[in-house]
């Protein structure tokens, strides 16, 4: 008889966010891999259950698993390296060997043979010589693929607007048009995430209270720019030329935006990257207070949960927090695959 059980791997996992996505729908997360060490602390702190493997995805043998799942696999999840696709990416170079990572998956569906395989990554990848290679490999292992679909983590119940691209097959064409049917969920603001939160202590971490929500100490100079951005949205434009970085001055107001901008309270903000803390690095100015947002904040607008557990310094938490897939996105989605499955098995009992 079928299992109820419905079991997922994580490949390039990170500090977990799409396990604890997947784990949130159901799933029963039963192996992982990624090779950053703080990440994968972060990893195990949040599931210690999981077997996690910290090494190189292109030295690890799929049938390491083999002993975990103990049957069959319903879902592999694949969220390999974006930043070669990112059109944040200047520098795009294709023969950067990241691009070739997301192939690394082929060799796991291959040896496990999931029912369903799930690919996110920026909408770039989609347009890439090497995505047609995945495609193809994919097709030729015997998976019916679905329509590329672009979606926006906003429209998933994320505070925030990111667009990614997804890509789901399955090996029975019936699962795949269910598993398909991503559904999207009501619209969350900054003020709903983080405008309950109170004002934090400068420069020092909150012990006893939250760890994460702490302002950067920031200069005098950048506090006298804070002071002249208005509140709820307001953009390094409205500047006095006195006050504008040297690398500004001179260009349209409409240029380079968001550096020095205030998030909106009734709106989502705009896509979390590595440097979510960093006033200079995108819209990442608290709307009213004169700060950048805490990691608690970046947390949150990222949808991470208030217990979720990160290790390592400062900039380290920041790149585990821009660098996830929301987990509210991934919850979603996973919904949709765990409800596919299950509706595929009473069909086929």
């Amino acid at each position: 008889m079928e299992s109820t059980v419905k079991t997922a791997i994580d490949l390039y996992c990170g500090s977990g966010a799409v396990t604890a996505g997947m784990k949130s729908a159901g799933f029963q997360v039963v192996g992982a891999i990624d090779f950053d060490p703080i990440a994968c602390a972060t990893y195990r702190a949040n599931h210690p259950e999981v077997n996690l493997i910290e090494e190189d995805i292109k030295t690890v043998s799929p049938k390491r698993f083999l002993k975990s799942l103990k049957g069959s696999l319903d879902l592999l999840a694949v969220c390999a390296p974006c930043q070669p696709f990112s059109n944040r990416n200047r520098h795009k170079s294709y023969k950067d060997q990241r691009s070739k990572l997301v192939l690394e998956a082929l060799s796991f569906v291959k040896e496990l043979k999931p029912k369903l395989v799930f690919f996110e990554n920026v909408p770039g990848l989609g347009r890439q010589p090497v995505f047609y290679e995945l495609a193809g490999r994919l097709t030729s292992l015997g998976y019916h693929l679905a329509p590329l679909q672009k979606i926006d983590a906003a429209d998933m119940g994320v505070p925030q607007r990111r667009q990614r691209m997804i890509l789901v097959g399955a090996r029975d064409s019936d699962l795949l048009k269910q598993a398909s049917k991503i559904s999207f969920s009501q619209r969350q603001t900054v003020f709903d995430v983080i405008g309950n939160l109170p004002s934090p202590p400068v420069g020092i971490k909150n012990i006893g209270n939250d760890v994460l929500h702490y302002s950067r100490r920031h200069s005098a100079l950048t506090m006298e720019r804070l002071q002249h951005i208005p509140h709820d949205g307001g953009s390094r434009g409205e500047l006095p030329e006195k006050l504008q970085l040297k690398c500004h001055q001179g260009l349209n107001k409409n240029s380079f935006p968001d550096s020095y901008g205030r998030l909106k309270w009734r709106d989502v903000a705009p896509t979390l990257t590595t440097g979510c803390t960093d006033l200079t690095k995108g819209r990442y100015a608290h709307p009213e207070e004169d700060r950048a947002i805490t990691l608690r904040e970046a947390a949150r607008l990222q949808s991470f949960p208030d217990e979720y557990v990160f290790m390592g310094n400062a900039s380290q938490i920041a790149k585990q927090i821009g660098n996830a897939v929301p987990p509210e996105m991934m919850h979603g989605i996973a919904k949709t695959l765990y409800s596919a499955l299950s509706a595929n098995n009473r069909v086929n009992l």
